[in-house]
Protein backbone atom coordinates (compact mmCIF):
# COMPACT_ATOMS: atom_id res chain seq x y z
CA UNK A 1 0.00 0.00 0.00
CA UNK A 2 1.07 3.68 -0.99
CA UNK A 3 0.43 7.17 0.47
CA UNK A 4 -1.97 7.64 -2.89
CA UNK A 5 -4.00 4.43 -1.51
CA UNK A 6 -4.99 6.42 1.69
CA UNK A 7 -7.64 3.34 2.69
CA UNK A 8 -6.53 2.10 6.25
CA UNK A 9 -5.74 -1.95 5.86
CA UNK A 10 -6.83 -2.66 9.06
CA UNK A 11 -10.09 -2.80 10.72
CA UNK A 12 -9.83 0.70 12.64
CA UNK A 13 -12.55 3.27 12.00
CA UNK A 14 -11.93 6.34 10.73
CA UNK A 15 -10.70 8.90 12.48
CA UNK A 16 -12.56 11.90 12.98
CA UNK A 17 -11.65 15.20 12.33
CA UNK A 18 -12.33 16.55 15.59
CA UNK A 19 -10.29 14.14 17.74
CA UNK A 20 -6.84 15.26 18.35
CA UNK A 21 -4.64 12.98 16.63
CA UNK A 22 -1.30 11.48 18.11
CA UNK A 23 1.51 10.80 15.26
CA UNK A 24 4.40 8.89 17.00
CA UNK A 25 7.76 8.56 15.39
CA UNK A 26 10.66 5.64 15.52
CA UNK A 27 13.51 7.77 15.11
CA UNK A 28 16.82 6.00 13.60
CA UNK A 29 15.95 5.49 10.18
CA UNK A 30 12.61 7.75 10.30
CA UNK A 31 13.68 11.03 11.13
CA UNK A 32 17.27 11.51 11.83
CA UNK A 33 19.55 9.56 9.04
CA UNK A 34 22.00 7.93 10.68
CA UNK A 35 22.64 4.48 8.87
CA UNK A 36 26.67 5.96 8.15
CA UNK A 37 27.37 6.53 11.21
CA UNK A 38 25.37 3.88 12.91
CA UNK A 39 26.95 1.04 10.28
CA UNK A 40 30.66 2.40 11.27
CA UNK A 41 29.98 2.09 14.99
CA UNK A 42 28.27 -1.25 14.85
CA UNK A 43 31.69 -2.70 13.05
CA UNK A 44 34.10 -0.72 16.06
CA UNK A 45 31.29 -3.02 18.24
CA UNK A 46 31.89 -5.63 15.91
CA UNK A 47 35.80 -5.84 16.94
CA UNK A 48 35.24 -5.59 20.58
CA UNK A 49 32.62 -7.80 21.54
CA UNK A 50 33.87 -10.38 18.77
CA UNK A 51 30.93 -10.75 15.90
CA UNK A 52 30.99 -10.31 12.43
CA UNK A 53 31.54 -7.41 10.60
CA UNK A 54 29.13 -6.15 8.81
CA UNK A 55 29.72 -5.24 5.28
CA UNK A 56 27.55 -3.58 2.37
CA UNK A 57 26.46 -6.56 0.84
CA UNK A 58 25.33 -8.14 4.86
CA UNK A 59 23.13 -4.62 4.80
CA UNK A 60 21.24 -5.20 1.00
CA UNK A 61 20.67 -9.03 2.45
CA UNK A 62 19.22 -7.35 6.35
CA UNK A 63 17.17 -4.83 4.34
CA UNK A 64 15.37 -8.07 3.55
CA UNK A 65 14.81 -9.81 6.49
CA UNK A 66 12.41 -9.15 9.70
CA UNK A 67 14.11 -7.87 12.79
CA UNK A 68 14.14 -11.01 14.03
CA UNK A 69 15.64 -12.83 11.65
CA UNK A 70 18.07 -10.03 11.91
CA UNK A 71 18.85 -10.53 15.40
CA UNK A 72 19.10 -14.08 14.96
CA UNK A 73 21.80 -14.46 12.17
CA UNK A 74 24.41 -11.68 14.23
CA UNK A 75 24.73 -14.24 16.45
CA UNK A 76 24.92 -12.16 19.83
CA UNK A 77 24.12 -13.62 22.98
CA UNK A 78 21.44 -12.71 24.32
CA UNK A 79 22.90 -12.31 27.69
CA UNK A 80 25.41 -9.89 25.77
CA UNK A 81 23.18 -7.43 23.52
CA UNK A 82 22.02 -5.40 26.74
CA UNK A 83 25.66 -4.20 27.00
CA UNK A 84 26.24 -3.65 23.22
CA UNK A 85 22.94 -1.50 22.63
CA UNK A 86 24.24 0.78 25.85
CA UNK A 87 27.98 1.00 24.16
CA UNK A 88 26.25 1.47 20.96
CA UNK A 89 23.80 4.45 22.25
CA UNK A 90 26.69 6.08 24.39
CA UNK A 91 29.35 6.30 20.95
CA UNK A 92 26.21 7.48 18.72
CA UNK A 93 26.20 10.33 21.55
CA UNK A 94 29.37 12.09 20.03
CA UNK A 95 27.82 12.03 16.69
CA UNK A 96 24.88 13.96 17.44
CA UNK A 97 25.87 16.82 16.12
CA UNK A 98 26.80 14.77 12.45
CA UNK A 99 23.01 13.67 12.55
CA UNK A 100 20.61 15.31 10.06
CA UNK A 101 17.25 14.83 9.35
CA UNK A 102 16.11 13.45 5.90
CA UNK A 103 15.38 15.54 3.00
CA UNK A 104 11.61 16.83 3.59
CA UNK A 105 11.10 15.32 7.70
CA UNK A 106 11.21 19.24 9.23
CA UNK A 107 9.03 20.61 6.77
CA UNK A 108 6.02 17.64 7.49
CA UNK A 109 7.06 17.93 11.30
CA UNK A 110 5.92 21.53 11.26
CA UNK A 111 2.83 20.92 8.58
CA UNK A 112 1.71 17.98 10.90
CA UNK A 113 1.89 20.47 14.08
CA UNK A 114 0.06 23.23 12.16
CA UNK A 115 -2.94 20.39 11.33
CA UNK A 116 -3.20 20.28 14.89
CA UNK A 117 -1.41 16.83 15.41
CA UNK A 118 0.65 15.72 18.65
CA UNK A 119 3.37 14.58 17.99
CA UNK A 120 5.61 11.95 19.91
CA UNK A 121 8.81 9.30 20.00
CA UNK A 122 9.48 6.38 20.41
CA UNK A 123 13.09 4.94 20.29
CA UNK A 124 15.29 2.10 20.40
CA UNK A 125 17.95 4.91 21.31
CA UNK A 126 18.57 6.69 24.19
CA UNK A 127 16.42 10.11 25.31
CA UNK A 128 19.70 11.85 25.32
CA UNK A 129 20.89 11.14 21.77
CA UNK A 130 17.25 11.82 20.33
CA UNK A 131 17.00 15.45 22.69
CA UNK A 132 19.74 16.43 21.51
CA UNK A 133 19.67 15.71 18.34
CA UNK A 134 16.37 17.41 18.28
CA UNK A 135 17.62 20.97 19.85
CA UNK A 136 20.27 21.03 17.60
CA UNK A 137 17.87 21.06 14.42
CA UNK A 138 15.84 23.57 16.60
CA UNK A 139 13.40 20.96 16.63
CA UNK A 140 12.58 20.24 20.39
CA UNK A 141 9.28 22.13 20.76
CA UNK A 142 7.82 19.91 18.36
CA UNK A 143 7.05 16.75 20.33
CA UNK A 144 5.16 16.30 23.38
CA UNK A 145 7.50 13.23 24.19
CA UNK A 146 10.54 11.47 23.85
CA UNK A 147 10.55 8.04 24.93
CA UNK A 148 13.65 5.46 25.12
CA UNK A 149 12.50 1.57 25.17
CA UNK A 150 15.98 -0.36 25.91
CA UNK A 151 14.74 -3.45 24.50
CA UNK A 152 14.95 -3.48 20.50
CA UNK A 153 11.69 -5.55 20.59
CA UNK A 154 9.95 -3.72 23.21
CA UNK A 155 8.26 -0.61 21.81
CA UNK A 156 4.59 -2.35 22.22
CA UNK A 157 5.27 -1.77 25.85
CA UNK A 158 6.07 1.88 25.89
CA UNK A 159 3.02 2.58 23.33
CA UNK A 160 0.82 0.85 25.17
CA UNK A 161 1.91 2.99 28.23
CA UNK A 162 1.54 6.03 26.77
CA UNK A 163 -2.08 5.54 25.42
CA UNK A 164 -2.81 4.19 29.13
CA UNK A 165 -1.05 7.00 31.14
CA UNK A 166 -2.24 9.73 28.38
CA UNK A 167 -5.53 7.82 28.16
CA UNK A 168 -6.16 7.92 24.28
CA UNK A 169 -7.97 5.74 22.32
CA UNK A 170 -5.86 3.42 19.95
CA UNK A 171 -7.52 4.77 16.71
CA UNK A 172 -6.53 8.39 16.94
CA UNK A 173 -2.65 7.05 17.31
CA UNK A 174 -0.60 6.66 14.25
CA UNK A 175 3.48 5.27 14.90
CA UNK A 176 5.45 5.82 11.76
CA UNK A 177 8.75 3.64 11.28
CA UNK A 178 11.30 2.09 9.16
CA UNK A 179 11.77 -1.27 10.53
CA UNK A 180 9.24 -4.69 10.36
CA UNK A 181 9.38 -4.52 14.33
CA UNK A 182 7.83 -0.91 14.08
CA UNK A 183 4.72 -2.56 12.39
CA UNK A 184 4.65 -5.41 14.92
CA UNK A 185 5.27 -2.99 17.66
CA UNK A 186 1.88 -1.09 16.17
CA UNK A 187 0.00 -3.89 15.27
CA UNK A 188 0.31 -5.63 19.33
CA UNK A 189 -0.66 -1.51 20.40
CA UNK A 190 -3.88 -1.66 18.56
CA UNK A 191 -3.00 1.57 16.58
CA UNK A 192 -2.36 2.29 12.58
CA UNK A 193 1.34 2.13 11.59
CA UNK A 194 2.85 3.69 8.52
CA UNK A 195 6.39 2.59 6.90
CA UNK A 196 8.70 4.42 5.68
CA UNK A 197 10.83 3.38 2.26
CA UNK A 198 13.88 5.61 3.23
CA UNK A 199 15.30 4.02 6.17
CA UNK A 200 16.25 0.34 6.94
CA UNK A 201 13.77 -2.35 5.70
CA UNK A 202 13.07 -2.77 2.17
CA UNK A 203 10.02 -1.91 0.67
CA UNK A 204 9.54 -6.56 0.19
CA UNK A 205 9.67 -6.68 3.82
CA UNK A 206 7.89 -4.14 5.27
CA UNK A 207 4.58 -5.14 3.07
CA UNK A 208 4.93 -8.45 3.76
CA UNK A 209 4.38 -7.48 7.78
CA UNK A 210 1.21 -5.43 6.42
CA UNK A 211 1.65 -1.71 7.59
CA UNK A 212 -1.75 0.09 7.28
CA UNK A 213 0.33 2.48 4.88
CA UNK A 214 3.47 2.74 3.46
CA UNK A 215 5.51 5.81 2.75
CA UNK A 216 7.72 6.91 -0.25
CA UNK A 217 8.32 10.65 0.90
CA UNK A 218 7.53 12.50 4.54
CA UNK A 219 5.48 14.48 2.53
CA UNK A 220 2.93 11.43 2.22
CA UNK A 221 2.02 11.73 5.82
CA UNK A 222 0.80 14.80 5.78
CA UNK A 223 -1.65 13.40 2.97
CA UNK A 224 -2.47 10.85 5.14
CA UNK A 225 -3.23 12.46 8.05
CA UNK A 226 -5.04 15.22 5.89
CA UNK A 227 -7.25 12.10 5.40
CA UNK A 228 -8.41 10.96 8.77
Amino acid sequence: MTAEDLTPSSPLAPLSKRVNRMVIFDFDGTIADSFSIGLRIGNQLAQEFGFKTITLETIDRWQHLSSKDILREIGVPFYRLPKIIRRFKSDMNREIPALKPFDGMETTLRTLRAQGCRLGIVSSNSEDNVRSFLANQGMSHLFEFVISCPRLMGKDKALKRILRKQNIHPETVLYVGDETRDIDAAKRSHIRSAAVSWGFNSLQALAQHHPDFILTEPADLNKIVLRF
